[in-house]
């Protein structure tokens, strides 16, 4: 079973590593969402979680000062001793701390910043798809390692003014970040920390337009600044954070390629494109579950009891298609209005995603490209796009399509 049968105090419970959650998590965590507005979530080695599935009771959870973001949110990779120092970025911050950095560095990524970053965006674009016929073996090409993985890393280059024979290393980081936890993790944070230490002082003697520069600029009406630390941390933080692209745009050419009716629609109407980027991240997107947040005190949870200090997350996957916030949830229209309830794939409250504007406008830019260059892709058999095995990121691990 999914779901497992309901407990003494009616919630259900769901194993993280059931091969049924992981194959369809949609399917598994709607049914707990319409028995319950709270579930537990277990996995071996790691404990149990409450999990909230419902979208009202998610979205107050991610705004509610009493539930913190802390460093037990986070599995932290084994780094050397000279790099812990910018290992807690600002999604780890709470309080006034996060509310500080969060106020200088927020004009950096406005949705007006992120437009005139599209210009630059669009010739990296171009250029991956122009290489694609390049990696082609039997009569297709994986899409994911080719195109939709080097992307997010080649525009955080772009942005941050990584040079050109630096470029080829910072991919390979990039997709060592994106491949998650491991050894290769802990082992490309050094290079990147070293990286961004460069950067930084390449910005301070010369000035760009960018978002680095805007980040050393960055000061508020009191004279703070971003410390030294806190902008190596920042560009840190741009890599580990800005990989959302990488599997957005995966999932979302895979599902496009499965619903030609919605493709053709987006094909003949190229306008339609930022609206489709947002019921692709509703319906799609890579977020299965939020970051744990823990009480600061005892609460009550829909009349449960949860302790202070006990994980708490939101299941994206179930609130994002709630039929309480979203109409016909289950169906995907690339031409839905927007309603009063927005999806909750950039997570929302003071921790809203910072990227998701300049996430946005990759999303866009490499969908309508790719749809352009490309009029007859298609998947290149049944089993071309390989699900990774992940409980908490929807997301492939090969995407191969015929060009």
């Amino acid at each position: 079973m999914t779901v497992a049968d309901q407990d003494t105090s009616g919630i259900p419970e769901i194993d993280l590593t059931d091969p049924e959650v992981l194959r369809d998590p949609f399917t598994a965590y709607g049914r707990a969402r319409e028995r319950s507005p709270l579930a537990r979530l277990r996995a071996p080695g790691i404990g149990t979680m409450w999990a909230v599935t419902r979208y009202e009771a998610a979205k107050a959870l991610l705004a509610d000062p009493r539930f913190e973001i802390n460093a037990r949110s986070f599995l932290r990779p084994d780094v050397p001793e000279h790099c812990l120092a910018y290992m807690r970025t600002m999604s780890e911050l709470d309080g006034p701390e996060h509310s500080r950095q969060r106020r200088l560095v927020s004009p950096a990524f406005t949705v007006r910043r992120a437009a005139e970053f599209r210009p630059r965006i669009e010739p990296i674009v171009e250029r991956l798809l122009d290489s694609l016929p390049e990696h082609a073996e039997n009569g297709s090409v994986d899409l994911l390692r080719h195109f939709t993985r080097p992307l997010p890393i080649d525009v955080i280059c772009e942005s941050v003014g990584i040079p050109g024979p630096d470029r080829p290393r910072w991919r390979a980081y990039g997709a060592t970040i994106a491949a998650g936890s491991g050894q290769g993790f802990g082992e490309a944070v050094p290079g990147i920390m070293e990286g961004a230490k460069a950067a930084i002082a390449r910005r301070r003697a010369d000035p760009g337009d960018d978002l680095l520069s805007d980040l050393i600029r960055a000061q508020a009406e009191d004279g703070d600044r971003l410390s030294e630390t806190e902008l190596v941390t920042m560009v840190w933080h741009l890599v580990l954070a800005g990989q959302t692209p990488a599997n957005l745009i995966a999932n979302a050419v895979a599902v496009l390629l499965a619903h030609p009716e919605q493709l053709a629609a987006v094909r003949a109407d190229p306008a339609l494109m930022p609206r489709a980027v947002e019921e692709l991240t509703r319906w799609c997107g890579p977020t299965l579950l939020s970051i744990p947040r823990y009480p600061r005190e005892d609460v009550d949870l829909f009349g449960t009891p949860v302790g202070k200090g006990e994980p708490v997350t939101a299941v994206i996957a179930a609130v994002n298609r709630d039929p309480r916030a979203f109409a016909d949830p289950d169906r995907l229209d690339l031409a839905r209005p927007a309603g009063p309830a927005g999806h909750l794939g950039f997570a929302h409250g003071p921790h809203f995603c910072l990227g998701a504007s300049l996430a946005r406008v990759q999303t866009e830019v490499a969908l309508t490209a790719l749809l352009r260059r490309f009029p007859n892709l298609a998947l290149a058999g049944p089993s071309a796009a390989q699900r990774a095995v992940d409980p908490g990121t929807w997301r492939l691990a090969e995407l191969r399509v015929t060009l």
